[in-house]
């Protein structure tokens, strides 16, 4: 069975987005986005929510030779993976590999773990809350930034109670944080 891994840059209170939407100050430098890089290797499925998806459907049209190699190798691994988005606003998916589901069902994403050889991606706080929720979370990772936002899209949802393990940690030169933890 594979697993499912919420994996998110926040900020040291705590969250994705500030109050404005804004996520600019949680751009990761080359070392950060090597680091992700070889994490999202083995990704086979991005499930992600339809604001997710248009701010990571750039990555269908990056990766050319003019970019940087971190970026090139990125899009590489993005453009592997399948990918299902969840909306009621969208009808069809505008990038390849690409599904649209109206809801998220935990029976479903279950199924998706059971029959993938490939560990499973969830982006974006909003649609992790419901597998948090659900209990479908194996793994979190964190990148913790050193920036203070003061409100926004929290990265764990309001009400959520959970035990985990710490299972990894390390400190980059910019001083963003990584931490994984594993759901007891």
């Amino acid at each position: 069975m594979s697993k499912l891994i919420y994996s998110a840059i926040m900020s040291l209170d705590g969250y994705t987005a500030d109050k404005d939407g804004n996520f600019n100050w949680s751009a990761p430098d080359e070392e950060v986005h090597a680091f992700v890089n070889d994490l999202e290797r083995d990704v086979g499925t991005y499930l992600l929510g339809r604001r997710m998806y248009e701010v990571m459907s750039v990555w269908e049209t990056m990766g050319t030779q003019d970019d940087h190699p971190v970026i090139q190798d990125y899009a590489r691994i993005w453009q592997a993976a399948d990918k299902v988005v969840y909306s009621t606003t969208l009808d069809t998916a505008a990038t390849p590999r690409t599904r649209v589901e109206q809801q998220f069902l935990p029976e479903a994403v279950q199924d998706l773990k059971a029959a993938s050889g490939k560990d499973i991606s969830i982006g974006g706080p909003t649609l992790a809350a419901h597998a948090l929720k659900a209990g479908l979370v194996d793994e979190c990772q964190l990148f913790v930034t050193p920036v203070v936002v003061g409100g926004g899209l929290r990265f764990l949802p309001d009400g959520l109670e959970a035990r985990l393990e710490l299972l990894e940690e390390r400190r980059f030169g910019n001083g963003v944080v990584y931490l994984r933890y594993r759901a007891r």
